[in-house]
This record gives structure tokens, C-alpha cells and sequence, in this order.
């Protein structure tokens, strides 16, 4: 059985201010297995890397092209891996959306 919510963990900085290493995520994958979540521009996702299936990404959905998703990094300062370097991913490649931080309670 596929749980529609998991979790995950930020690991590096390249979604700052929004997101930091160390922060952990609530994400919603959907009811409908095989199917990816329904997304809108400036929701943040959690990706399959498109050279790497076994590396997760978490990153802003931009814009919906005609072939799937070009997803950016909210600190491009970071050297951070988006839709820059790897171009666009398909929906397929859409595990899930974020739903809500909830770790740490309170940043100092």
C-alpha cells in the first residue's frame, strides 16, 4: 500500500529562505497511485531527479510547459540543481507537494 503523505527532509540550501537543511517536510502524494499530484506555479514539490530516479529534489514548480514542469530553486546563489541544469520533468517525475514545514517548531 502506497500512504498518501510521507516525509522528507531538506538537506541542502538551495530553497533558502524558505526551506533549510535540516528542516523536515509534510507532503501529500495523492490518492491516485500512478498518478502525480495536481499542481499550480509557485507550489513547492518534491521531484525525482531526472538523471538520478533514486535522488529526491524539493523545489518551486515555476511553470507548466507543454512537457512537464520546470522547477527552480529559490537560492540560485547556492549552486543549487533545477530545471536550469537538467531542463524540464515530467509529471510522472512528481512525487508529491509539499504541504507544510513542521520542523523545526520555531527557528531561531
Amino acid at each position: 500500500m502506497r500512504w498518501p503523505l510521507f516525509r522528507v527532509a531538506v538537506a541542502e540550501r538551495s530553497m533558502e529562505p524558505s526551506l533549510r537543511p535540516g528542516d523536515w517536510l509534510l507532503v501529500w502524494r495523492g490518492l491516485r497511485p500512478g498518478r502525480p499530484p495536481r499542481l499550480r506555479p509557485g507550489l513547492i514539490v518534491v521531484a525525482k531527479h531526472p538523471g538520478d530516479p533514486d535522488m529526491l529534489l524539493v523545489k518551486r514548480a515555476a511553470r507548466l510547459l507543454p512537457d512537464g514542469w520546470w522547477l527552480d530553486s529559490d537560492n540560485r546563489a547556492a549552486g543549487a540543481v533545477d530545471s536550469r541544469a537538467f531542463g524540464v520533468v515530467t509529471a510522472d517525475q512528481v512525487e508529491a507537494r509539499v504541504l507544510v514545514r513542521y520542523w523545526p517548531l520555531k527557528r531561531g
